[in-house]
This record gives structure tokens, C-alpha cells and sequence, in this order.
């Protein structure tokens, strides 16, 4: 079994992109100012051909991470012996930092949906998840990352809060997290909770990247799409995220209506700002603490009067409302949103699909009661 100390030392790579086929020549012949790239991994499992001719050739002057969509961690058919193979060989080559996939499904007797689809909060998918993060992380040799997905139904058998339900199995399973910043905003403006309770309750020391990516607002719904740029109340959870988990892995994802490396660039350089803005504060507050012979008490009452931030959904034309995991919106909302991604409508272009795949989401396996 794999074991690692929760108190390891976390790899940090700095600043990075996912690599998309439309940048490899930009790239290879600019050497932009990019400190790792993370692949989605179905894209390379390939013997040969240019997708990994370019890989190497990127892999040779930059850190990579893989990033996969079909691992359905959470589904209930077996796992799927001959991709987790074709993951390892890939690992083998191009020694990854770090491996990682979406707590989620994907599909129901053998059927790929094509989507990451949510699972309930419920002890009993707690057990399940953890026995299978096991046995992948056995198979690959390595723990792996968690992400968590953007949702757009519930499930009245839900027993606890996605945060307790994502915190609860890296725990279990020894695995890492990779948390989407973008995804924590999304849902939250979805189910009607305060994104800032996510980062709140996520533990600390499992928290190896972060995800920063664009949305569709369809008004009484967001759809998670990665095709537009990353909005200015993301990037305010993004620093609450920087000051409660201090210096992670950063990268920008872009799947679909992609810009010019520039365009990208500039916004990978807003997170370094961020960034380096909240721990040059940090840095002088410990300073301040140094000198200041006010009790630590004292110090936090002070602050307390002072007031916190607003939430970053504040604005949004939602009343933020103390919620219980059984009193987040009815299904209903959910099977409205379901069908629009059904239909493919407007802005639905198949978040971080392998290329080729169908971009019309798939909802269908999902069950919602009232």
C-alpha cells in the first residue's frame, strides 16, 4: 500500500498552463515564461505520433503534470484495468510531478457519459471511493490528486457537505487534493453556499494545486465551461485560497474558444501578483507580531472589529443563506440546468474532454428525486 506522512513536504512548481496542441509551436520556439504545463493524460495515450513527439520536446525544458478525465473514481463498474496500464506507461516516460483525476463519475455500465458527474455525500460512497483510491494509488505507485467537480443537480441521500465529503476521503485514502478554485465558485452560486465555508473546512496539508479557470453565467445558473477568462470574484476566492493554504501550484485551464499564449500569459501573471501580494502581507504581519507586545487574543479581537470581506458571491443577485446539507435547492433546478447540458446549449463545449471526444454533456444517468 502506498503510504505518505500527511506532513511531507508539498512539491511546489510555481505557475503553470495546460498544455493545449495550439500552443506546442509558440512554445517550442518562444520558451515562454511558464513554470510547469499539466496534459490531459487521455490525450497522450498514444504509441507515437505528434502529439507525443511534442510532449517530449516540451517535457525536455519544462515539468509536466498529468491530468486525467476517465478514471470515474467513483463509479461503480469495475476500474478499468487497461487504461490504468496505459496511465502507468505514460507516467513511466514522462515522469510526472504528480497524477491526478476528478471525484466524480463518468459513466454506468460501460456507457462514458462524457461528463464528471457527481457523486452523493454519503458515508457509503465515502467507503467505496477510499477503497478504490487505494487500490489505484497501489497500481500506480504513488498517491494521487482529487479534484473537485462543478454540479449542477443534488441528491436527497446526501448526509454531509462536499467539503466534509472531498476532506473526509483524501483523509481516508491518503490521497492529495487538487482544488478548483473555479469549481468552489460555481457550485456555491449553484447550491446557494458561501465558497469561502469550502475553503474553510478543506484541510490543509492535503492541498497540492490549484485550478483557476472561466465560466458561462446563465443567470440563475453557471455552467462550469473553461472558454472564457477567469472572473474577478474567482480571482478573489483565489486569494482567500492563497491565504489559507499559503504558496500552491498554480495553473489556468483553457479548453475551448483558446487565445494567443499572450492572452494567457497575462493571466497567469494576475495569480503571480496575487500570490506574491498575499505573501509579502503575510510576511509583514508576522513581522508586525514580532514587535507588537499586544496578546495574540487581543490581536484577534482587534481584527474581529475590523470586519471580514465580503463573499466573493456577493453581487451576484443571491442572497447567501445559512444552509444544512438537506436544504440545498431542490431538484428541480437541477433537472432545468440537466437539460440544457442535454441539449448542448449555449456555452456547453465539454470541459477538459480528450480531443475528439463528443462535447455534448450527458446527464441522463444521473437520477434526481423531489
Amino acid at each position: 500500500m502506498v503510504h505518505a506522512s500527511s506532513g511531507d513536504k508539498r512539491a511546489y512548481l510555481g505557475f503553470g498552463l495546460g498544455l493545449r496542441p495550439t500552443h506546442y509551436e509558440s512554445i517550442l520556439n518562444e520558451s515562454p515564461a511558464i513554470d510547469w504545463f499539466e496534459i490531459v493524460s487521455e490525450n497522450y495515450l498514444v504509441p507515437g505520433g505528434k502529439p507525443l513527439h511534442y510532449l517530449d520536446r516540451i517535457r525536455a525544458h519544462y515539468p509536466l503534470v498529468m491530468h486525467g478525465v476517465s478514471l470515474s473514481i467513483g463509479a461503480i463498474d469495475p476500474l478499468d484495468r487497461d487504461y490504468l496500464r496505459q496511465l502507468k506507461d505514460l507516467a513511466a516516460r514522462l515522469e510526472p510531478t504528480w497524477i491526478s483525476d476528478h471525484l466524480c463519475f463518468t459513466g454506468a455500465h460501460g456507457v462514458n457519459a462524457h461528463d464528471l458527474l457527481p457523486l452523493p455525500y454519503t458515508e457509503e460512497a465515502i467507503q467505496h471511493v477510499v477503497a478504490r483510491v487505494s487500490e489505484v494509488q497501489d497500481f500506480l505507485g504513488r498517491r494521487i490528486l482529487l479534484e473537485n467537480v462543478s454540479s449542477y443537480v443534488t441528491y436527497p441521500e446526501s448526509e454531509m457537505h462536499e467539503w466534509d465529503f472531498l476532506g473526509e476521503i483524501a483523509e481516508r485514502a491518503d490521497c492529495l487534493i487538487l482544488l478548483d478554485i473555479n469549481n468552489i465558485y460555481v457550485s456555491g452560486f449553484n447550491h446557494e453556499f458561501d465558497p469561502r465555508e469550502y475553503l474553510e473546512a478543506v484541510p490543509v496539508e492535503r492541498v497540492q494545486q490549484f485550478h483557476l479557470a472561466g465560466h458561462r453565467n446563465h443567470g440563475d445558473y453557471i455552467v462550469d465551461t473553461h472558454d472564457e477568462p477567469v472572473i474577478d470574484r474567482v480571482w478573489q476566492l483565489y486569494e482567500a485560497a492563497v491565504r489559507r493554504f499559503g504558496r500552491i501550484s498554480t495553473m489556468i485551464e483553457r479548453d475551448d474558444n483558446i487565445p494567443p499564449l499572450p492572452v494567457l500569459l497575462a493571466e497567469l501573471d494576475q495569480a503571480r501578483r496575487i500570490a506574491a501580494a498575499v505573501e509579502h502581507e503575510t510576511a509583514a504581519h508576522l513581522m508586525n507580531r514580532v514587535s507588537d507586545p499586544t496578546p495574540p487574543d487581543e490581536q484577534g479581537a482587534r481584527a474581529a472589529r475590523q470586519g471580514s470581506p465580503p463573499s466573493p458571491l456577493e453581487g451576484e443577485g443571491m442572497e447567501m443563506r445559512g444552509r444544512s446539507p438537506h436544504s440545498v435547492p431542490s431538484p428541480e433546478g437541477g433537472r432545468e440546468v440537466g437539460e440544457h447540458l442535454r441539449s448542448g446549449g449555449d456555452g456547453v463545449r465539454g470541459r477538459e474532454r480528450p480531443e475528439g471526444a463528443d462535447s455534448r454533456s450527458t446527464l441522463r444517468s444521473v437520477e434526481t428525486k423531489s
